[in-house]
């Protein structure tokens, strides 16, 4: 059974127990606290942690998620893996242990014929919390598995809790016996590798007051509402109903690995067998690279684009190291294009937006391969110089700094640095690079803990959200009268705002835009009797609740007053140009550029607009121009613009473009300007007709990432304010070089021409002078223990080239007769060059100038290297440039001896 007939079984199976269907949310999820959605419940948290209450009593879903703890051990066993799928039913009060059993046994057992999985009962066993009886009871009761298959477990093994005070409660877990091929008998307490783990049922039944770890915590009682929550590995379920060992031999997966495997003419398992544990290289390299591009066809799929940091740097890493392990595997050609397409025709068949959208996935994986090609190339130049650097100052390891350097800064990847430098004798530093990494990883943490106590006094948002969700009338009006529901500062609650204080009003009915969707949040004043507040910042600590961040102008403002709060017309207007703009541009890229430039992310705000946006590479000057005449055409059009609020089904048959990354409710607003020309899901503010939007120019277009570029333009008066200091800027050109606005371009560039002329003939004289000196250097050949050796200070100017041309030249003039030894050092953009050449008879002497190089270059504070003949090096003291001609003399006669 294909793994996407088995999610399609799971949804239907629920469904017609009154289960709604709710969509996968995507990978990218609004929790400040997670990368990626990492469980199939995190969607539902909100719901078990009483912050929102849920619009079903019982749902099912077939959650994507990435869990990227230790991305290093991908492959390394034939479990671990990034990308998932999470099947789910849940429970809100509604059903509990029994119906939860029921189910998942009617479901499991059920023959396939009949829509079920069809797994034979006798190879089901269940675990429950040593103390809960009832379950224990139930599995017994409802199912007639034996007593002697349902085993009982600590905390440790079976009980559920966050991690945190909220719900808790204990669980039960259904395991598969695979059979005596792969492991002991006697249940899942004796080999979890025989009996795997299919299904977890949680049972939410108490409330934890204080989690200090995963068995020690506090309970203060039972939930107001007991809860159901599971989840259901589907790639292990599906390696079950495929009869294979593992997920990397499920149908989603293992055609990857087989191109992989094919083009790089490797056999899969040959040397490993069904031994995971000690997997041969080769094997664990496969894994890797069918893990990481289902992953990372998943991730850029959601929006997710590669980066330095937060999740575009989890998506760099995994494309990276499928390709690295391509690579070791020997195939050193680009491999995305013959793999990525394998797993999105097998991924598809569950999420068919991964076709219609593989122009926009497949451009961006690309282009990142194709950057990290360079950087490989790159890379291995920055390493020679390191090794050089070492092996000049005697060491045999490379210090661990320059492997993190490497790492972090070039995107190096450390096993290809402990590879090349093995092949040129050096050890790596690895603990020092450990302990650097960790460092960062602290670094991270302690970030990502302080990111989270910005959000952490959620009990205060919660107890507000109990009044009512804020009444939302930016779409309609700009002053609304409302009344205080409270005052938070320093998040706490508050009796009261004083003048001078900053903090934050919740109102029960407000007019201010919260920043939301890339638009930021609308300014204004709230005024109260004899106060003014004035509105610094709004958004939306919870679900459904508005706070606006003010500063207390004039008198003190105490929960409960009636106060009115008025948006800033002028900053609305621009706000509202600026975000229509934006969706102008964006059908303009499309119409321009074609379906697959679509819109990665943005960000506007009064006057000014931002759009991200997949494409692989710099749009051309006349481009540019076509989308901006485009996107003003659309303005000149007086298109109407409107919004419409359906379901989320609705509006993607009505082809409503959505924002990789957002998560949207069931029932959504899509806003379209000109009818089917731009239809997006949208809740910002916007004009009522294209024509308000006004002038629109586009200012900028640049790269942001691999296969992601970024438009930047002004709109209303910032677009005429910017046109007006352009059109003053050319007037002053225009002066100063005395043409007409009409011939600025043909003079400056000739202008240019006649610089770069001067240039060049400038070059040639300083050549010619350098060259020059050449004569009258010979006569400064000493002998050194029968070694002709010429030393010579260049001196500012000369450049490494230049120092080069004028070793070889004064090498060839000393001719081959006797040993000759030329050593030149010059001063180049502040920082010294050395340059050392030698002749035949100086080699068969033991003088090598790469070992000279590295000598003079040591005392200029760098390094250097080269051939036997002819080396180069630098450094950054200027001052000791005649100290390093000096200890080649004494280098040249310790090696003459």
């Amino acid at each position: 059974m294909e793994t996407a007939e088995i999610r399609r079984r799971w949804l239907s199976f629920f469904e017609s127990k009154g289960h709604s269907v709710v969509p996968s949310a995507p990978l990218i999820y609004d929790d400040p606290n997670l990368l990626f959605v990492n469980a199939g419940m995190v969607p539902f948290k909100p719901y078990f942690l009483g912050q929102q209450t849920p619009p079903w009593d019982r749902a099912t879903s077939v959650q994507k998620c990435v869990r990227t703890g230790d991305i290093e051990e991908v492959g390394k066993t034939s479990r671990h893996g990034t990308f998932f799928q999470m099947n789910g039913n849940f429970s809100f009060g509604d059903y509990f242990k029994a119906g939860a059993i029921e189910m998942a046994w009617e479901l499991l057992t059920i023959p396939q014929g009949q829509g079920g999985y069809g797994i034979e009962p006798d190879k089901l066993w269940a675990t429950v919390y040593e103390d809960d009886d009832e379950a224990a009871d139930l599995w017994v009761q409802l199912t007639g598995i034996p007593k002697e298959r349902v085993v009982r477990r600590g905390l440790a093994d079976n009980y559920w809790h966050m991690g945190v005070a909220g719900p808790g409660g204990p669980c039960s877990e259904i395991f598969v016996d695979r059979g005596p091929e792969y492991g002991l008998d006697g249940g899942p307490a004796v080999d979890e590798d025989r009996f795997m783990e299919v299904w977890n049922l949680v049972f939410m039944q108490s409330s934890l007051s204080d989690v200090r770890t995963k068995v020690d915590f506090d309970i203060s009682g039972d939930l107001p509402k007991k809860n159901i929550d599971t989840g259901m590995g589907l790639e292990r379920i599906a390696s079950i109903l495929q009869g294979v060992d593992n997920m990397y031999e499920i149908d989603e997966v293992y055609p990857v690995l087989e191109k992989a495997a094919e083009m790089t003419g490797k056999r899969y398992g040959a040397q490993s067998g069904h031994d995971a544990a000690h997997s041969h290289p080769d094997d664990v390299r496969l894994r890797v690279v069918a893990d990481h591009i289902r992953s990372s066809l998943m991730l850029i799929g959601d929006g997710v684009t590669p980066g330095n940091e937060g999740r575009g740097y989890v998506l760099r890493r995994m494309l990276r190291r499928a390709v690295r392990s391509m690579r070791l595997l020997g195939f050193d050609e680009p491999s995305l294009p013959h793999l990525l397409p394998v797993s999105m025709e097998r991924m598809s068949n569950s999420y068919p937006e991964l076709k219609s959208g593989f122009g926009r996935i497949s451009q961006i994986a690309y282009a990142e391969e194709e950057a990290f090609r360079r950087t490989l190339a790159a890379g291995t130049t920055i390493l020679d110089t390191a090794v050089a650097k070492t092996k000049a100052a005697g060491g045999t390891r490379l210090e661990g700094s320059e492997a993190f350097s490497l790492h972090d800064t070039y995107g190096f990847p450390i096993d290809l640095t402990l590879e090349m430098a093995a092949e040129q004798g050096l050890e790596v530093d690895r603990e020092g690079f450990r302990t650097l990494m960790q460092e960062q990883r602290d670094r991270a943490k302690a970030d990502a803990k302080a990111k989270k106590a910005g959000h952490a006094n959620t009990e205060v948002w919660k107890k507000l959200r109990e009044s009512g969700a804020t009444d939302f009338r930016a779409y309609v009006e700009l002053t609304s009268e409302a009344n205080v529901v409270g005052l938070v500062r320093d998040g706490d609650l508050v009796e009261e705002l004083e003048p001078g204080q900053r903090g934050q009003v919740v109102l029960d009915r407000t007019p201010f835009y919260a920043e939301s969707g890339g638009q930021i949040a609308d300014a204004g004043i709230i005024t109260a009797d004899g106060a003014r507040l004035k509105v610094l910042d709004v958004q939306r600590p919870v679900k459904g609740l508005i706070a606006h961040t003010v500063e207390v102008l004039d008198g003190a403002v105490r929960p409960g007053a009636e106060v009115i709060a008025e948006v800033d017309p002028e900053w609305r207007i621009s706000a509202c140009q600026a975000h229509s703009g934006t969706h102008v541009v964006h059908a303009a890229l499309r119409q321009v550029l074609g379906p697959s430039a679509l819109q990665s992310g943005s960000y506007n705000k009064p006057g000014y607009l931002r759009l991200d946006f997949a494409w692989g590479q710099a749009l051309s000057p006349e481009t540019r121009s076509e989308i901006e005449e485009v996107a003003n055409l659309a303005v000149r059009k007086d298109l109407p613009v409107s919004a419409h609020w359906m379901s989320l089904p609705q509006a993607r048959e009505w082809g409503a473009l959505a924002l990789f990354g957002e998560t949207y409710d069931e029932q959504v607003r899509v806003v379209e300007i000109g009818g089917p020309w731009s239809r997006e899901l949208c809740g910002g503010t916007h004009v009522q007709h294209s024509s308000q939007i006004n002038a629109l120019t586009v200012t900028g277009e640049s790269s942001v990432g691999s296969g992601v570029r970024r438009l930047e333009a002004f709109v209303g008066m910032d677009a005429l304010r910017f046109l007006a200091k352009e059109r003053a800027l050319v007037a002053e050109l225009t002066d100063l070089v005395k043409v007409q606005p009409g011939e600025l371009k043909d003079r400056v560039a000739a202008l240019l021409v006649r610089v770069k002329d001067a240039e060049r003939e400038l070059e040639k004289m300083r050549q010619e002078q350098v060259m020059a000196q050449v004569g009258k250097l010979l006569d400064y050949t000493r002998d050194v223990r029968g070694i002709r050796v010429l030393t010579h200070d260049a001196g500012e100017g000369a450049g490494a080239d230049d120092l080069r041309t004028m070793a070889l030249d004064l090498r060839h003039r000393m001719g081959d007769s006797a040993p000759t030894v030329v050593a030149l050092t010059g001063v180049a953009k502040g920082r010294p060059v050395v340059v050392v050449a030698t002749n035949a008879p100086a080699r068969e002497r033991g003088v090598k100038a790469g070992a000279l190089v590295r000598v003079a270059a040591q005392t200029l504070g760098g390094g250097g290297g080269g051939k036997d003949d002819l080396a180069q090096g630098g450094g950054t003291d200027v001052t000791r440039t005649g100290e390093a001609l000096g200890r080649v003399d004494a280098e040249v006669a310790a090696a003459a001896g």
